[in-house]
């Protein structure tokens, strides 16, 4: 064990270097390319969507998804994270711990939720390797830096990460801009909440251009004392020419959050006092109850990103990109009454407990490279490519205060996660006349070695086979149907180690679809069928950072449609409505109540609603002016997997109003946007998320086993707003 702590101390001394030299390699290998290539004759975005296209569904592939552009974000960016900014895509929930958007967001799709959406920032990996989650809050503004979105359901095309296992999610980072521009944006809101962000960037001169934005955000939350104070950055170097495009990426942020994770368990504060905060309570030395004021989660990000794009006459070309992240945090907690020996420390004068103030660090290093070779016709498309990804982890644990006396460098544990991840595809798409034929192939390696306090050291190797095929046929010139077949395979997260389900799973996804497409219409109708083994479902508890906990179900499946279509039946009117109506089922589902082993045959899955409606009506009445009502509705549904009346969260309709205004004036200021958002327009108390626990309780009426049932909720605020100006130069 000494030897590991060296080890990883060697590390933690050697990080520097390790971003000086990968830094200084960016640079050089950039340079390398800068002044040898022709000027560029093409449109820049065009160009640059090669960069992504390795991950990224076309209309010929038989896979469901939507595509968001940066135009209908930025009416709406005002400071919110991007789960929330994507709201109203087809079969979304999403929620926020500090009620208002800000701070620490999440989202579902078809009831998966964040481990098991695969999220690529320009085709690299985003989610974490060892929880597989993904945390927006650490890449504050990030939806100003986006040029676009794709977020295909189900288990779609091949990618890089964690396995897809309800949705794949590709953002892609702003592309380069053929004239100098500079933007200054201001927006302030309900709950203290303010956004700065000024960005600028230099036009293509000689081939080269550059972009750069920094930003700030803070708010104290709807959630007594859930407060956000953010900053991020985003800085790219660009060269592009005819066949070459060479990206320098860099971005990141650092967030300090007070933590909200608890929710509500109290019925009566939850009708009367619906921001109340659990977290950082305790009780002083004379009954009073108080807060602690630094209960807070600490983290600072950072992204080096470079990708390289080059084409070998008409019907060739590769892609390739290097990456490193770094990252270190800790959040920090008051305890009260614990003991001195869980922490190694010794008793204070007969005393064996204490209160305390503990830090819990996670220290981390995630770099690699990903690559493809594409060979593109009129009527035939492949792609070959892959990725090599390493992350080492580690976790550790310091008491910073005690009430008795303060410790000296205690390290009170010592863990660490490193994993390997290793894939290689092979995607085709071969056109017949009416009929595309999509085949996509990828075989994947992930090789795992960690310890924890609650489990010995694992050192797992899992080889996946992830095959898909599929059919497109052209029926007219407006309308086409596809079928699609696919195999997904995910490892267990870290946290299911700890809690015993550390069993990898199989999904089997069936998609049918109808696209229709016209001048004023836009329709696109899906049926899928998702058949799970070993899948590891939210079983609606929490464990003691607030993460949710799950459990392996057996069998399982989710079925259901997806309709989502645009309508412009005016040139001032749009109006955009989804909906998706599902069953999600566990099967032959077995739970110990009150002692007993019970089959409780097909239960509903936690966490998916049956019925998710979202609309966006959009008037246009005069030029540069955009009214938009956003609608969502989210079905009831069960925080657990036993269909208990005490674990439904109840269903609930929000509707946003959306108002944006461009200012022409072209005279050293370009233009003026004026932007408003009213949230919960009609002030709907709701929750969007919580979490059901159980527990047994033989004290009251031994020997007899009585199962206990408890509930939380996450409150989110009502009517509240945000107001912004953009200045354009």
């Amino acid at each position: 064990m000494q030897s590991l702590f060296k080890k990883r101390a060697k590390r933690l001394e050697s990080k520097k270097k390790v971003v000086t030299k990968l830094s200084t390699f960016y640079f050089l290998l950039f340079t390398c390319i800068l002044f040898s290539q022709e000027q560029p004759k093409d449109s820049v975005k065009s160009i640059e969507e090669v960069l992504i296209s390795a991950v990224r569904a076309t209309d010929k592939n038989p896979v469901t998804f939507t595509n968001v552009a940066k135009e209908a974000i930025a009416p709406r960016n005002l400071g919110q994270d991007i789960p929330v900014l994507l709201n109203f895509l087809p079969s979304v929930v999403t929620s926020t711990d500090a009620g208002a958007g800000v701070g620490y967001t999440s989202m579902r799709v078809r009831g998966s939720d964040g481990s098991r959406i695969n999220v690529t920032l320009n085709g690299i990996p985003f989610n974490d390797s060892e929880s597989q989650g993904t945390f927006f809050v650490n890449l504050p503004d990030f939806a100003s830096s986006l040029e676009s979105v794709q977020l295909q359901r189900g288990v779609g095309t091949s990618t890089s990460g964690a396995g897809a296992f309800g949705a794949s999610l590709n953002m892609q980072t702003k592309t380069a801009q053929e004239k100098a521009y500079a933007e200054i944006a201001n927006s302030v809101g309900s709950f203290n909440t303010r956004k700065h962000t000024l960005a600028f960037g230099t036009g293509i001169h000689n081939n080269f251009e550059m972009n750069a934005r920094i930003s700030n955000i803070h708010s104290d939350g709807y959630i007594d004392r859930a407060s956000s104070d953010l900053f991020g950055y985003f800085f790219n170097a660009n060269y592009i020419t005819e066949k070459t495009i060479v990206k320098a990426i860099i971005f990141g942020g650092k967030e300090k959050t007070y933590q909200a994770w608890n929710g509500l368990e109290d019925e009566d504060k939850l009708r009367n006092d619906r921001t109340y905060n659990t977290v950082g309570q305790y009780t002083d030395e004379f009954g009073t109850i108080k807060f602690y004021d630094n209960e807070t989660d600490n983290y600072n990000q950072n992204h080096f990103q470079l990708l390289w794009n080059q084409k070998y006459g008409s019907k060739w070309q590769s892609n390739i990109a290097l990456h490193y992240t770094i990252g270190k945090g800790y959040f920090e907690q008051f305890r009260e009454d614990d003991s001195f020996s869980d922490y190694n420390l010794p008793d204070y004068n007969g005393n064996s407990t204490t209160d305390l103030v503990r830090k819990r660090w996670l220290d981390n290093d995630f770099f690699g490279a990903t690559y493809s070779l594409n060979y593109s016709t009129k009527n035939t498309d492949i792609i070959l490519g892959g990725a090599a990804n390493r992350y080492l982890g580690n976790h550790f644990g310091e008491v910073v205060w005690t009430q008795y006396y303060i410790p000296s460098q205690n390290r009170y544990y010592n863990n660490f996660g490193n994993k390997d991840d290793v894939n290689f595809y092979g995607k085709a798409s071969q056109q017949f006349g009416k009929l595309n034929v999509f085949a996509d192939l990828q075989y994947r390696m992930v090789f795992y070695k960690a310890n924890s306090t609650k489990f010995d050291e694992v050192n797992d190797t899992f080889r996946f086979f992830n095959p898909k095929a599929g059919v497109t046929y052209t029926l007219n010139n407006n309308s086409s149907i596809y079928g699609y077949f696919g195999i997904a395979n995910k490892e267990p997260r870290r946290d299911d180690y700890e809690n015993g389900a550390a069993k990898p799973e199989r999904l089997f996804d069936y998609e049918l679809g109808w696209k229709y497409v016209k001048s004023k219409i836009k329709v696109n109708v899906n049926a899928f069928f998702m058949h799970y083994q070993n899948q590891l479902v939210m079983t609606g508890a929490l464990n003691d950072v607030g993460s949710p906990v799950f459990a392996n179900s057996g069998k399982s499946y989710r079925a259901g449609i997806e309709i989502e279509s645009t309508i412009k039946p005016y040139k001032w009117l749009i109006v955009a409505p989804n909906i998706t109506l599902s069953q999600n089922k566990n099967q032959d589902f077995y739970f110990q109540r009150d002692g007993v082993l019970t089959n409780l045959g097909n239960t509903n899955i936690a966490y998916s609603p049956n019925v998710i409606i979202g609309n966006n009506i959009t008037f246009l009445p005069i030029q540069n002016l955009q009214l938009s009502i956003l609608s969502k509705f989210v079905g009831e549904q069960y925080m657990g997997n036993i269909d208990s009346k005490r674990s439904i969260l109840s269903d609930y309709f929000v509707n946003d109003l959306n108002i944006n205004y461009e200012w022409k004036i072209n005279k050293g200021v370009k233009s003026v946007v004026f932007s408003g958002l009213i949230n919960n327009i009609f002030n709907r108390m709701y929750e969007s998320n919580g979490y059901f626990y159980t527990y047994d309780d033989n004290w009251s009426n031994p020997p007899a086993i009585t199962t206990i049932e408890g509930a939380g909720y996450y409150p989110q605020a009502g009517i509240n707003f945000l107001a912004g100006i953009t200045m354009k130069f």
